[in-house]
Formats: C-alpha cells, structure tokens, sequence
C-alpha cells in the first residue's frame, strides 16, 4: 500500500502565527520559506490563464491523454473532503476524480468530526495538513473558507460556500465549451436567485470574458460587492429585473433551485421567483441553438419545467458529468502542475 511521505510542516502552538505569517519572519531571517500551498478558493482568485491551464488539464484526463503521460499523478496523495452541507455531485466527483488519478479520499460531515464540537477552524487546517495533501470544505460561512487556507499548509479547494461554488463553474464552461466552442464573446442569461452559483457566473464572466445579463428580482439579486468587482474588471455584466430581456438572444440560459439548503423563508421565495422559471416559452426568445444548464439538484416544475430539462437543448448531465473531470484538472494543478 503506498503511504504518504511525511513532511514537516511548522508546528502548532498556542498563538502561533498563520503559514503565512511565519513564512515571512523566515524570509526576513534569510532562510527560503516553504512553498506556499496553491488554493483553489474562487475564480476571482486565479488569473483567466491558470484557469484555462485548469480546464485544458481536465480536458486531457478526459480524453485520456493525461499531462505528461502520467496516469496515475496522484499516487500516494490523498484528499481530506469535509462536509458541512449535504452533497451528492460534489462528493462523488471529488472522490472519484481523485481515486482516477491514483489518490486516496477520507471523507468527514461536520457531526462526526471535532468541527462540529467547537474545534476551531485553525486547529483542524493544522491538523489535516499533517494527514492529507490536500483538503477540500463544502460550508456555509466563506470565512470558514478562508480561514481553512490561512493555517493549511496543504492546498484547499472551495467544495461551495453560500457565497461561491467556482468548482460548478469550471464544469459548466468545460460543457460548454464541448458544445459550442470558446465561450467568449457570446451572450449568457441567469433566470432566478442571485445565490453563490449566480456569483460564481459573475466572476466568469470577467475571467472568460463573455457577456452575462442575470433577471432576478430586486429582493434576491446579487450582492453588490461581486457586481462591483466585476466592473472594476471591466466584465459585460447587467442585472435586469425580466426574465425575458434577459434571455432574449441568449446562447446559453442557466438556472438553479428557488430555495437552497438552509432558507427558512420558501414560500416568500417561490413568489418572488415564479416570474422567472425557465419554460419553453422563454427558452424560444433564446437563440435556436442555445443551450440550458441547472447545477442540480432541480425541482422541476418550480425553476424549470420538464419539457425544458429533458429537451434537446438541454446539457444539464454532460454538466453533471464534468463536474468529476473539471475537477481532476484542479487536483492536479493543485498537486501535481
């Protein structure tokens, strides 16, 4: 059985300092610090070339022409999954992914690990470091996030928080981008929630350089932080209250659930966003090549009807499925690059 080589990374101390932090005290000592730890945290984070160089990974483990050759990069690796919310996609394409690429998974829901007993965040990075090469946490509160990579001395990759889920946007430009070709330049359309997927579209949107028009309403519309980043970025991105201008002309209409894990607040929801379920009479005011994506899970019959789920425009299970080989592309250039 292959066992992880041990490495040494500093030791944890009450008040010690962050990775970071002590790294810099090395620096200014004359000793050449550790390497930092390459995070995939969100795609505002990473340049539109490392991203590219992340998909063009993936693509090649798909097509079966592994970079360099190596099949098996991550032999000997493993990958520490931690899970605070549910999860069906994330958790079999991560663990799948990384057992493809020769790696090994130890998988922990927040009830059954010490996180969920008052262990603070800090304490299970420094931990888990010393276990895994690399971790990934599926939250809530992006801090946790954040905090994760402060004292990791591993790399930490954004399994989604309520702010971001950047891992379903790398597979849903992989998708379609199989389909359609570079997805710069074309047009774009959000219909419903401006939730943590929709953040992620806009965070696209200037790293891949398309135009992104989101309809939602004024209630649930973005956070203004994102949208401002965004134009300092000098992204096409517009917030429009009509589901219809939105879409009209679209080459791709995206969705997700009305209401995600943990709102309390349904009903109130599910009025404010029935103007905006995608149906055939939206889809018709897209381009008549236009693709549909959903995240999944669905509830169909609220933010998309089955005629559009199961319609022939729709790719909603290649985007499932890229979902496991987007995210190889992001272990190995996390791991392996």
């Amino acid at each position: 059985m292959n066992r992880k080589v041990a490495r040494p990374p500093p030791r944890a101390t009450p008040g010690s300092k962050s990775p970071g932090a002590r790294g810099a005290d090395l620096k200014a000592a004359g000793i050449r610090p550790p390497p930092r730890p390459r995070h995939f945290l969100d795609l505002d984070q990473l340049d539109a070339k490392t991203l590219r160089r992340i998909l063009d990974f993936g693509s090649a483990f798909k097509r079966g022409k592994p970079p360099e050759g190596k099949a098996k990069p991550l032999a000997g690796r493993t990958l520490a999954m931690i899970f605070e919310k549910p999860s069906t996609r994330t958790r079999a394409s991560f663990q799948v992914a990384m057992q493809d690429l020769g790696g090994q998974v130890v998988a922990l829901s927040g009830p059954e690990s010490q996180l969920g007993r008052g262990e603070t965040i800090a304490d299970t990075a420094r931990v888990l470091s010393r276990y895994a090469d690399a971790i990934m946490l599926r939250t809530d509160d992006p801090a946790k996030l954040r905090e994760m990579a402060t004292y990791a001395s591993v790399p930490v990759i954004n399994g989604l928080t309520d702010r971001s889920h950047p891992c379903q946007l790398m597979g849903d430009i992989m998708t379609y981008e199989e389909h359609r070709g570079s997805i710069a330049g074309r047009n774009v359309a959000w219909s419903g929630d401006g939730n943590n997927v929709a953040a992620s579209w806009i965070q696209a949107a200037a790293r891949f350089r398309f135009r992104l028009r989101l309809a939602c309403p004024k209630e649930l519309a973005p956070r203004r932080a994102v949208l401002t980043w965004a134009k300092g970025e000098g992204a096409d991105v517009a917030v429009v209250g009509d589901a219809a201008a939105a879409v009209a002309g679209a080459d791709l209409v995206v969705t997700d659930t009305w209401v995600s894990m943990g709102q309390d607040d349904g009903e109130r929801r599910r009025g404010l966003l029935r103007p905006y379920r995608v149906d055939a009479r939206l889809m018709a005011l897209a381009k008549p090549d236009a693709l549909f994506m959903h995240c999944l899970p669905a509830h169909r019959g609220e933010e998309v009807t089955d005629a559009v789920m199961d319609g022939p425009r729709s790719v909603v299970w290649d985007e499932a499925e890229n979902r496991l080989h987007a995210q190889k592309g992001i272990l190995y250039w996390c791991l392996a690059d």
